[in-house]
């Protein structure tokens, strides 16, 4: 479809709300399939007098594929809050301006909530035209029924004791926990989650809606290994789900067989190593067996330290 046309049907789809003059226009843009642009963003960035973006190399391609020549104001982490005083006065002028984000919603670790906080206090009025979210897009397959709710985590500290301790808050929670992570972080990042959260679930989505997307959901002690055996993966974007902990199991809801085997076996194996032949002998559930070997250990522990 030609520019042209794409506007018209834009136009059509989405021309007969209204869009008020003076106002700041936070629009989602695709997270790396252009088809997801609805039409009302694409209305709405050949509407306004200009737009702010994150990085102007990232939208000004957007724009030409649109058919759209736009002024683009360079809004980012650096400069959000020495912002907000210009272009609230050129929203008081009665101009239309879109923020728009590298991929995604703005606001949502990405820049954009400061200069949102800002407009507001200074009278503005701020109008979300919702879309792609990385995030949500993660969630939605993932599958973590059992949850109760979901948490938006972004990026944990990079390194050192801030690290560790930022995914060891993440241990045993009722929600789902949405983590984003760099290529060259992501394989430390998982060893941490397979040390701290061995049997809860991790959805790992790599490359969301692009052409080599791949979403699998192990316990965090089998990532490691899975990504050493995947030569592709560690290139690519990642968002993870850190999936609700399973109910602490209690020994009655194991079948005693299945007790007796992994008591056994952890008398003379590793405890993943255990856990997992106790899974393939009994028949037991990987996630429950491995919250009684934990519970097992944990009460030693605390019989030691009395």
């Amino acid at each position: 479809m030609s520019a042209d046309l794409l506007a018209q049907a834009a136009a059509q789809a989405a021309g007969a709300q209204q869009y008020p003059a003076g106002a700041l226009y936070v629009v989602a843009t695709p997270i790396g399939n252009l088809a997801d642009l609805s039409l009302r963003a694409i209305h709405v960035l050949g509407l306004v007098d200009a737009i702010a973006c994150e990085d102007t190399r990232t939208t000004a391609p957007l724009l030409r594929h649109l058919g759209l020549h736009k002024p683009l104001l360079a809004v980012h982490e650096h400069n959000e809050r020495e912002a907000v005083d210009g272009i609230a006065q050129r929203l008081q002028r009665g101009e239309r301006i879109a923020l728009v984000s590298d991929a995604g919603t703005p606001a949502v670790s990405d820049p954009g909530a400061r200069l949102v906080a800002g407009l507001q206090a200074a009278g503005c009025r701020c109008v979300p035209i919702p879309g792609a979210s990385s995030s949500v897009t993660a969630l939605s397959v993932a599958g973590d029924a059992s949850a109760q709710g979901f948490r938006f985590v972004g990026f944990v500290p990079p390194k050192g004791e801030a690290r560790r301790a930022a995914v060891q808050a993440l241990v045993g929670q009722p929600d789902s926990q949405v983590l984003f992570e760099a290529p060259h972080r992501v394989a430390d990042l998982l060893g941490l989650l397979a040390e701290a959260a061995p049997a809860q679930r991790l959805t790992v989505a790599r490359e969301l809606t692009k052409q080599f997307e791949s979403i699998h959901t192990a316990p965090c002690a089998d990532w490691p290994e899975r990504l050493k055996a995947d030569a592709n993966a560690e290139r690519g974007e990642f968002v993870l789900v850190l999936h609700a902990a399973p109910p602490a199991g209690a020994e009655g809801e194991l079948p005693a067989e299945a007790l007796r085997v992994l008591k056994a076996l952890l008398a003379e194996l590793p405890l993943k190593q255990a856990v997992g032949l106790a899974a393939q002998l009994s028949g037991a559930p990987r996630n429950a067996l491995y919250q009684q070997a934990l519970a097992w250990r944990q009460a030693k522990d605390n019989d030691g330290e009395e």
